[in-house]
C-alpha cells in the first residue's frame, strides 16, 4: 500500500491475558495497514483474537488481567500505545469510533438515547447541551431512524435490536471519526436488518470518507464489503491480501477450508466441506504451526509440527503464514 495513504498501521501487536495456567496469548505479532477511505476486514472463527485486536487499538483491553505486551499502533502519525490516558481519550470516540458487538450491553440502560449520544458530542466537540441534542437528532436521522426527535427520549430497552444497532452507529459517527471499527455489527440481527445495517455503513463511509475496520466471521459479508482482508487463526494472521485475491487464489490451508465451507447455490452446488478438529485454546496452543493438527498437509509434516511459520510475502500484496504457500 502507498505509505502516504495509510491511516492506521499496526506492527507486531501482541496482547496477553493473565490466567492460572500462564499467559493466554490472545493476539500475537499482528500487523496490517488500513488505507484512508477503505474497508479492511478482519475475519476468523470465534476466539481467534479479532475483538481483542480491536480493543487493543482502542486501548480498551481490560486491566489488570489484559496487557498489550508489544507492538505499535500508528494512527495519523502517532503511536497510540505511547499516549497517556488523557491523550488517548481525545482520540477514542472522536477520531476513532467503535460499534461494539452487542449494543444492549454497550448502551447504558438508565440513560435516554439522546443523552448518551449528546454526551460524546459535548465531551469531544465542546458543544452546548442544546446544540449537542440537536446534533444527536441529526445523527439519528442520518442512520434512518424514523421520528428521531421522539426516539431521543427513549431508553435502550424500548428499541428493537436493529434500532439499537443504528443508535450505536449514530453515536460512533457523531464526532465524524476518520476510522470506524465495526465489531460484528450485524450479530443477532435477522438477514434483512443485517443487509440494511451494512448498506448504511457503506453510505456513511462514502459520505463521510471514513476508513472502516470490519470485524466479522462472515465471509459473505467480506466478499461484498471489503477492499482488503486478513484471516486470523489462533491469535495470528494466517493470510492477508486484497479481498478479490483471497477468493480467487487463497494460499493458506485454513483460508481454503473456510471457503470450501461456504454454501453455494445452483445446479453445480457441492456438499459442504468441514475443517476437522477444533480451534486450540490460547493456553494450550500446539507447537509449530498452530493450524497443523487440522491441516491435511501439516498433520503429517515434521516441519509444520515443530516450526511456526512467519507471515511472509508470497506475491506483491499477498501474505501467508504457511511453509508451503505459493509452492
Amino acid at each position: 500500500m502507498a505509505s502516504d495513504n495509510i491511516l492506521l498501521s499496526i506492527r507486531d501487536l501482541s496482547t496477553f491475558f493473565d490466567a492460572e495456567g500462564g499467559p493466554a496469548k490472545a493476539v500475537q505479532n499482528v500487523s496490517f495497514d488500513i488505507e484512508a477511505g477503505k474497508t479492511f476486514a478482519l475475519v476468523g472463527e470465534s476466539g481467534c483474537g479479532k475483538s481483542v485486536t480491536a480493543l487493543s487499538i482502542m486501548r480498551l483491553v481490560p486491566a489488570p488481567a489484559g496487557k498489550i505486551v508489544s507492538g505499535q499502533v500508528i494512527f495519523d502519525g502517532q503511536n497510540l500505545l505511547e499516549l497517556n490516558g488523557k491523550q488517548i481519550r481525545k482520540i477514542r470516540g472522536n477520531k476513532i469510533g467503535m460499534i461494539f458487538q452487542e449494543p444492549m450491553t454497550s448502551l447504558n440502560p438508565v440513560f435516554t438515547i439522546g443523552y448518551q449520544i449528546a454526551e460524546a458530542i459535548i465531551l469531544h466537540q465542546r458543544k452546548s447541551g442544546g446544540d449537542a441534542r440537536r446534533l444527536a437528532e441529526q445523527m439519528l436521522e442520518k442512520v434512518r431512524i424514523p421520528d428521531a426527535g421522539r426516539i431521543l427520549y427513549d431508553y435502550p430497552h424500548q428499541l428493537s435490536g436493529g434500532m439499537r444497532q443504528r443508535v450505536m452507529i449514530a453515536m460512533a459517527i457523531s464526532c465524524k471519526p476518520s476510522l470506524l471499527i465495526a465489531d460484528e455489527p450485524t450479530t443477532a440481527l435477522d438477514v434483512t436488518i443485517q443487509a440494511q445495517i451494512l448498506d448504511l455503513l457503506d453510505e456513511l463511509q462514502n459520505s463521510e470518507q471514513m476508513s472502516i475496520l470490519l470485524i466479522t466471521h462472515d465471509l459473505g459479508v467480506v466478499a461484498q464489503r471489503a477492499d482488503y482482508v486478513a484471516v486470523m487463526y489462533a491469535s495470528r494472521i494466517a493470510e492477508r491480501c486484497p479481498c478479490k485475491e483471497l477468493f480467487n487464489e487463497p494460499l493458506h490451508p485454513y483460508t481454503k477450508g473456510l471457503l470450501k465451507s461456504l454454501p453455494q447455490l445452483g445446479a453445480g452446488a457441492k456438499r459442504l466441506e468441514t475443517i476437522g478438529g477444533t480451534v486450540p485454546e490460547p493456553l494450550n496452543f500446539p507447537s509449530g504451526c498452530k493450524f497443523h493438527p487440522r491441516c491435511p498437509v501439516g498433520c503429517n509434516d515434521k516441519k509444520c509440527q515443530t516450526q511456526e511459520p512467519e507471515l511472509r510475502q508470497i506475491s506483491e500484496n499477498h501474505y501467508a503464514s504457511c511453509w508451503y504457500a505459493g509452492k
